[in-house]
């Protein structure tokens, strides 16, 4: 899962990124508005971290261009000030959540699982389809009931899926949402991953409908 930290203060900036690369998100730091909105217009972000005081555009602004457009991922806005009223104007302008500075970053994380779960329709933090079993919380993976060890890019991978059941997702959509950057890869880079997770789950549940791409049957997901 990616997400976008929308941030000028360099070291809190950081501090979100090493707690949620912790938590095995692909992570992209933005540090001014004008930026930010360009990034979530052209990529793809699983979820958004939004600051209100930026400069060169602020997160107000951001955030409202952002729906105008239809760009629709969860966005928990931060604040420094303590205002009821920019409160429900954050929410008004569209985002999901919001936090007032300072907050413990267990409550931060915390907020955006719950975002993460209910953008992807799911309201449990146990991902599971009667096979496969992820806890989001401590961020283990079981597969018929025996504990499975993945590196963060397949967990992030996993988890994407798992998030989505039923939904088909190409390479390329796969690619957008697990890694950190929009960089050049290999064009098999995904299947790769797949691949490897395949042999360690040791059962059918990644399926591929060929020609489209890659997706987790529904079936008793709760």
């Amino acid at each position: 899962m990616r997400v976008l930290i929308v941030e000028d203060e360099a070291r809190l900036a950081e501090d979100l990124r090493r707690t949620l690369v912790a938590q095995n998100y692909a992570v992209t730091i933005s540090s001014d508005g004008e930026d930010a909105w360009f990034r979530g217009d052209t990529e793809e972000f699983d979820l958004v971290i939004l600051d209100l005081g930026l400069p060169r555009m602020d997160g107000f602004s951001v955030l409202k261009r952002w729906r105008a457009e239809g760009r629709g991922m969860p966005v928990l806005i931060l604040t420094a000030r303590d205002s009821w009223r920019e409160k429900v104007d954050g929410i008004d302008a569209g985002a999901d959540d919001y936090l007032t500075k300072p907050f413990r970053m267990e409550e931060l994380i915390a907020r955006a699982r719950a975002l993460l779960r209910r953008s992807g329709g799911q309201s449990s933090p146990i991902l599971a389809n009667g096979v496969i079993e992820i806890d989001t919380r401590l961020r283990t993976v079981t597969c018929l009931g025996t504990p499975v060890s993945v590196t963060p890019l397949e967990y992030r991978l996993l988890t994407y899926l798992m998030h989505h059941p039923g939904k088909v997702f190409s390479p390329a959509e796969i690619s957008a949402h697990i890694y950190e950057e929009d960089i050049d890869r290999d064009s098999n880079a995904v299947e790769v991953v797949i691949a490897r997770l395949r042999r360690k789950l040791g059962a059918p549940v990644i399926e591929n409908r060929r020609g489209q791409g890659y997706f987790i049957a529904p079936e008793a997901m709760r």
